[in-house]
Parts: C-alpha cells; structure tokens; sequence
C-alpha cells in the first residue's frame, strides 16, 4: 500500500490522483500518522463500493464488542433482562 502525505495532496494534487489510478487505493498521513484512505471506485461502483466499506467498518466495530465483552465477562439471562428493563423504564420516563 502506497503512503501519501497531506503536503503532497495539496501541493501535487494530479500526481496523487494519477498514483491512485495505478494503486487503486493510498493512505493519506498527517504528520506521519495514516489519517486517511482513498480508494479508486470504477464507474458505477460508487453505492456498492460504499456499502463494502461501511459494512467492512460495522464488522469491526462488532469484532471489537465481543472482545470487549469477552474481556469483561458476557451478562447472564436476568443481567440482560435487567438491562432491557431499565432502558424501558428509562424511554417511558423520557415520554412522560
């Protein structure tokens, strides 16, 4: 994977442009640090394009929950029924 810097991307903007043609995709880095992902969509890709990297994004993010969860030890059934409880008690709270 090819680096970009945020300097670069102002200053020669049709280089970096032509090297995402070629590379399909680049990270853009601020102060050294990836900040940024480009990725070259074909024509008529945009919306599936999207919704792959959205979903790829919410995979992580689950991913990144079970961990949690695992670390923290998982709810037993009444746990869970307790919390679904309170976020009920608290909606009907916030209707009143």
């Amino acid at each position: 994977m090819q680096f970009v810097t945020v300097r670069d991307f102002r200053s020669t903007p049709k280089e970096v442009w032509e090297k995402l043609i070629r590379e399909e995709e680049l990270v853009i880095t601020n102060n050294g640090r990836p900040t940024a992902l480009l990725l070259n969509i074909p024509e008529g890709d945009f919306e599936e394009t999207l919704q792959d990297v959205r979903r790829a994004k919410l995979l992580r993010v689950l991913e990144d929950a079970r961990e949690e969860a695992a670390e923290r030890g998982f709810l037993t059934e009444e746990e869970i029924e307790a919390e679904i409880q309170a976020c009920r008690n608290e909606k009907r709270e916030r209707v009143q």
